[in-house]
C-alpha cells in the first residue's frame, strides 16, 4: 500500500503543480506562480514555508512506510487503507478538475497588485476553495493508506497551511480586490464545504 500511496502522491504533485503550471503557461503565457520574492517573515512567506514542509513530509510518509516505520495501530486497518486509496484518488482528480475550473484566474500564491476574475461557478458555486478542499481530501486519503506518524504530521501541516493561506492571505486579498461582490459571494457559499464557513454580508 505504501508504493500505491507514493505513486498517487507523485501523480497528484506532478499534475497539480507541474502539469497545471505548464497548461497555464501554454494557454496564457503565464505559469501562474506568485510564490517568489516574498518578504521573509510575512504571512504569505510563512504560509509558503508551511506548504513546502507539508509537501516534503507528505512524500516522506509513504517513504517512511517503505523503510519500515510502523503505522499507528489504532488507525491501521485493511478497510481503512482501501477506503484511503479511493479517497486519495478522488481527491487527486477533484484537485485537477477544480484547478481547470479556475481557467485563466488560477494562481499559486497571491500578488497584491494583481486583479483576476472572481470565479463563482462550477465547483466554486459549492465551495469558495474547492482546490484546497480536494487537496485536504487527498491528504486524508494518503494518511489513511500509510497511517504512520510522518504521514499524520504531514496531514496536520497541510490542513494548517491551507487554513492560514485561505483565512490570512486569500480572503483579505479577495475582499480588498472585489469588495462587496466577494462579500456577497462569500455570504452564500461556504469556505471549504457547502454552506459551512460563510462570511457575514454587512
Amino acid at each position: 500500500m505504501a508504493i500505491a500511496a507514493l505513486a498517487i502522491y507523485v501523480g497528484w504533485a506532478a499534475g497539480a503543480f507541474g502539469w497545471r503550471s505548464y497548461a497555464q503557461w501554454r494557454a496564457t503565457g503565464d505559469a501562474g506562480f506568485r510564490a517568489v520574492g516574498l518578504r521573509p517573515g510575512s504571512v504569505q512567506w510563512w504560509v509558503r514555508v508551511a506548504f513546502t514542509g507539508a509537501i516534503l513530509i507528505g512524500a516522506a510518509g509513504p517513504v517512511a512506510a517503505l523503510s519500515g516505520l510502523e503505522p499507528v495501530a489504532a488507525l491501521d486497518h485493511p478497510a481503512a487503507r482501501i477506503a484511503g486509496t479511493v479517497v486519495a484518488v478522488t481527491g487527486t482528480l477533484a484537485t485537477f478538475a477544480a484547478q481547470a475550473a479556475m481557467g485563466a484566474s488560477w494562481r499559486i500564491g497571491v500578488d497584491e497588485s494583481e486583479r483576476t476574475d472572481l470565479v463563482t461557478d462550477g465547483p466554486f458555486a459549492l465551495a469558495r476553495n474547492p482546490i484546497f478542499t480536494a487537496m485536504i481530501v487527498t491528504a486524508v486519503g494518503l494518511a489513511a493508506m500509510t497511517p504512520n506518524p510522518v504521514s499524520l504530521t504531514g496531514l496536520v501541516l497541510t490542513v494548517a497551511a491551507i487554513e492560514l493561506q485561505v483565512r490570512a492571505v486569500e480572503e483579505p486579498y479577495l475582499h480588498r480586490t472585489h469588495g462587496r461582490h466577494y462579500l456577497t459571494y462569500a455570504s452564500r457559499v461556504g469556505r471549504f464545504l457547502p454552506r459551512v464557513g460563510r462570511l457575514p454580508n454587512p
